[in-house]
């Protein structure tokens, strides 16, 4: 194939795949835009929505970080197994996820009665947002984080040990920010995707709504053209840091290369 041909067929499928983009940018106006985000209450789903991200890839970073390190490393005991729990994870519909929870985490499940006694509820609440949240973003960053981990130079490592330095301060010093890139990637991936969270959502916590939630809603009582400035809305919340993150990503291997 000739290079101008891998140009035009590149092109195409950058077209292709940012046609939806494209597309929603056409069918709004500023004044579309403005009368409908400035009726009372448009702003409630966004704010329970980056509250409920916030808490829920804070958990994921605090909880599967230390898990990813530990499988990059092959620290874990029966690695292959992990992974593919993770794998199966990713994979799985998440529709089929907030099926599942509800026979996991459900009011009359014994999750369900435990968490009652703290006063908590894995159905139509805040909480339960963030645990179908953590759900479907954590595979993202956990196989992320590993991958990131993994390719840091073990050679690098050890030579700062080498130097006298204990096991936490090299992986402060030396595999942190090498790996820093690389998380944030995942990082950004499990954000998007725990900001954007509709499947498992729908099923175990309707209420309160968050954008993706709100975007349903509009569509289906006001119509496409309601809901087009609250999916501008949710593109703008969940990309600027993916975008952010692979810049990032980007900048450090031209910078390694040289």
């Amino acid at each position: 194939m000739s290079t101008a041909m891998s140009v035009a067929a590149a092109v195409g499928v950058w077209v292709i795949l940012l046609g939806p983009l494209i597309a929603l940018i056409a069918h709004l106006t500023p004044a579309s835009v403005v009368r409908i985000l400035s009726g009372p209450g448009a702003f409630g789903p966004l704010v329970i929505s980056l509250e409920a991200g916030i808490v829920g890839v804070g958990s994921i970073v605090i909880a599967g970080t230390p898990l990813a390190y530990l499988l990059a490393h092959d620290r874990m005991p029966g690695r292959r197994f992990w992974e593919a729990g993770l794998l199966i994870a990713l994979m799985m519909p998440p529709l089929v996820i907030g099926l599942l929870l509800v026979f996991m985490v459900g009011p009359l499940t014994p999750i369900g009665a435990a968490l009652s006694h703290v006063g908590l509820s894995a159905s139509n609440t805040f909480f339960a947002l963030v645990v179908a949240e953590i759900y479907e973003a954590a595979p993202y960053y956990v196989l992320g984080a590993q991958a990131a981990f993994a390719a840091v130079d073990p050679r690098l490592e050890q030579q700062a040990a080498m130097l006298g330095d204990p096991p936490h301060r090299v992986l402060r010093r030396v595999t942190i920010p090498l790996a820093g890139p690389g998380l944030a990637i995942a990082l950004a991936t499990a954000w998007a995707r725990a900001i954007g969270a509709f499947g498992a959502v729908i099923i175990i916590a309707y209420h309160p709504y968050g954008l993706p939630l709100q975007i349903w809603t509009t569509l289906q009582e006001t119509g496409l053209s309601s809901a087009l400035p609250f999916a501008l809305v949710l593109l703008v919340v969940a990309l600027p840091l993916p975008l952010v993150a692979y810049s990032w990503s980007a900048h450090a291997r031209i910078g390694n290369r040289r």
